[in-house]
Formats: C-alpha cells, structure tokens, sequence
C-alpha cells in the first residue's frame, strides 16, 4: 500500500548524531527531493485511517506543514500550524517542546474551546511534540479526535498514550539498524 513511503525510507541515508544513527528523509527532513507522489500517497492513507470529521487539521512546524497541506487541499479541512514562532496574538498558548535531541517553546494560536482537530505529524520517535501540542490543545479545551504521525521510531507513541490517554496512529514502524533503515511495520 505504501510502496513509495517504504522504498523512500529503505533507501535513505544514515548519519551519526553523536551515538544516535540519523536517518535523512523528503518527509522528516525536506531532503533529499520531495515528490508529490510521495505525498499524495501518504495524504490517502492518512484519509484512510484518520477521523477527518474535524474542523481543523492541526500540525507542527516545520515537516508536519507539506503533509497537512496536501491532506487540506485532499479534504478542504483548513490547517493551523502550532508555530516555533511568537506571534503575541490575544490567544496564544505557549507551549514547552521537549524531544530527544533539544527543546524550546511552541506557539499555538487561533484554536478554540470545542474546535475538532486532528492532529498530523511527520515522525514520532520520543512524543515530545506531540506532548506538547497536545497540552496545548487540551488547555484551550479543543476537542481532539485524532491523532497521526507518518513514520514512527521509537517509544513516542507508548509515551503518548501513557503521559496523555491518547492513541497515535502510525502509517509505518521503523528502526534504524547498522547503516539501513529496517521497516518494522507497515500500517
């Protein structure tokens, strides 16, 4: 089903982060190219899976911003984007990031009490983010019906669902094995 996501991850390069072996990818990292086949491929499984009874797709900045734009442009459910930026906005959530390589603050605005939303994301590996989003959204008391991520490496979605009770759906497991990315599962 996802032929182009698997053979793009199987042929992505390796780097070392220090003792973390980094695989480089279109959809995690913008490199190398990005095809729209590639994106419109995981869009429609996205539309498989997800709840997209929503008001709003919600995403996180930077790699979760092409793929809830081409899932918009799929549904016509508009996106916002949970920002690394300031904006100073009346109703601005200011959010702490925690993940496995840093940190920093994340800026939620526009997301109302009741507001349905779905939240996309490029790859969980440690749930950080995706902690932080969440916290954010439940603070401004959205109501979230789903929750998905492409690529999944990691304990990020058992980390999710016991810091917060909620599921995140993966469209494909992966774990980095010598100088390959090893598919683990496939959605």
């Amino acid at each position: 089903m996802l032929e182009k996501l698997e053979k793009s991850l199987l042929e992505a390069p390796i780097i070392k982060r220090g003792d973390y072996n980094y695989f480089i990818h279109p959809i995690t990292d913008g490199i190398p190219k990005l095809e729209p086949a590639l994106l419109r491929e995981i869009s429609s499984a996205i539309i498989e899976i997800a709840d997209l009874d929503v008001d709003l797709i919600v995403t996180i900045e930077a790699m979760g911003i092409h793929i809830s734009t081409m899932l918009s442009d799929m549904t016509e459910i508009p996106v916002n984007i949970i920002r690394k930026k300031q904006y100073w906005l009346p109703d601005e959530v200011i959010l702490d990031q925690k993940t496995g390589y840093g940190g920093g603050k994340l800026y939620l605005n526009s997301i109302k009490k009741g507001d349905r939303v779905c939240v996309i994301d490029s790859v969980i590996s440690t749930g950080g983010t995706m902690i932080a989003a969440l916290t954010g959204l439940k603070q401004v008391d959205a109501d979230i019906k789903d929750l998905v991520a492409v690529i999944e490496r990691g304990d990020g979605v058992k980390r999710v669902k016991k810091e917060t009770g909620f599921d995140v759906k993966t469209l494909v497991k992966v774990d980095v094995v010598g100088k390959k990315v090893k598919i683990l599962e496939e959605l």
